[in-house]
């Protein structure tokens, strides 16, 4: 209800702003990084998806402009750019990085390959239960 009468490909474009700030570090350092940890991922994720919302919010998106969701009379933007990605995507890449190389130990390679063998054949997920 909020975005009523908004260009539709500019709030395309939003929603695939925020989702590559919460998952295109977390992919690409999981595909090519052996040392990316959970802790990195849980970091880019996590960090990623925040600055794009706190972004957009602080944006003139939401308010300042004539076609802002808040229209005109109300100003709290404080972010110049309509779309965060220029920022929370690189701020992604920084937080994996960075939660990856501060973590105190590195992970147990039994429960690596356990997990592994969970995520390409779903053995020992539970099984859907019948009501």
């Amino acid at each position: 209800i909020g975005v009523q009468g908004q260009n539709i490909a500019f709030l395309v474009a939003l929603a695939f702003a925020v989702a590559a700030s919460a998952n295109l570090p977390t992919i690409l350092y999981s595909l090519y990084w052996r040392k990316f940890n959970t802790r990195g991922a849980v970091w880019s994720m996590v960090g990623g998806l925040s600055a794009a919302i706190i972004l957009i919010v602080l944006s003139p998106v939401m308010s300042g402009t004539p076609t802002s969701m808040l229209g005109e009379g109300v100003d709290f933007a404080i972010f110049p750019l309509s779309n965060p990605g220029i920022v929370s995507i690189p701020l992604g890449f920084f937080l994996g990085w960075l939660g990856s190389v501060t973590a105190s130990k590195r992970e147990d390679p039994a429960l690596a390959a356990e997990m592994e063998v969970r995520s390409l054949t779903g053995h020992g997920a539970e099984p859907a239960t019948e009501h």
